[in-house]
């Protein structure tokens, strides 16, 4: 019993913290997204190629969560963005906390969409709201199309789903029609989009989701569209 009350106080105070970043976010008319994926299946190269893709247009800042180092932050920040590494030494998640103190450091007002690129692991942040609008997940093919039967509850949270590295999908045993069933069956609500960031396939539809998506959020909380 005493393990089950810590673990409820845990998830209740992160339940907090995460809606005051929601409206810290509302107020600033920014899209925050919550990026989830095991390791290796390309959230890093999926940020890259989107933020280049709507460079110009948008305004982008990061917050890069991994157990150590700072490999992916600098990849990233070398495209001109704000980005801010988040260590969890051994910790499998980001919470709610430190995305608050992280985007501390950010121009609010210069942002357009907030992206936390998540621990890669496709258990514990699924259970950890950061106060984003939508959680993607990203699956590489790669990796095999059982983990939205074998993961479900992160499938479940997901307000999109990233089907990556789709141009390997020749060369690799992905059953592309079952993973999509298997994701059906268990959320029918978010858009599925099947990407190359090598080769840009899907990427044009992707960027336009994000769009459209930031649009709506600022049109719901009253503030300036992207236009």
């Amino acid at each position: 019993m005493t393990e089950i009350k810590i673990l409820k106080n845990i998830l209740d105070q992160n339940r907090h913290r995460a809606e005051d970043n929601r409206q810290v976010f509302n107020k600033h008319g920014i899209l925050a997204l919550n990026f989830i994926a095991s390791p290796g299946a390309g959230k890093t190269t999926l940020l890259e190629k989107t933020i280049s893709g709507l460079k110009g247009k948008l305004e982008f800042a990061v917050i890069e969560g991994d157990i150590t180092g700072d490999y992916d932050a600098r990849r990233l920040a070398a495209l001109g963005i704000p980005v801010v590494q988040i260590n969890t030494e051994g910790g499998c998640h980001l919470d709610a906390g430190m995305v608050h103190k992280a985007f501390q450091d950010f121009v609010l007002d210069r942002t357009d969409i907030l992206a936390v690129e998540n621990v890669g692991n496709l258990v514990c942040p699924a259970e950890f709201d950061l106060g984003e609008a939508f959680k993607v997940v990203v699956l590489s093919v790669p990796e095999g199309e059982d983990k939205p039967a074998k993961y479900p509850l992160i499938f479940s949270e997901a307000g999109a789903v990233v089907f990556s590295k789709i141009d390997l999908l020749k060369a690799v045993n992905f059953d592309l029609a079952k993973a999509r069933e298997d994701v059906r069956r268990i959320n029918r609500e978010a858009p599925i989009f099947e990407l190359s960031a090598a080769t840009g396939q899907g990427m044009g539809e992707w960027m336009d989701w994000l769009v459209s998506k930031l649009n709506e959020q600022r049109k719901f909380n009253s503030t300036q569209p992207f236009s």
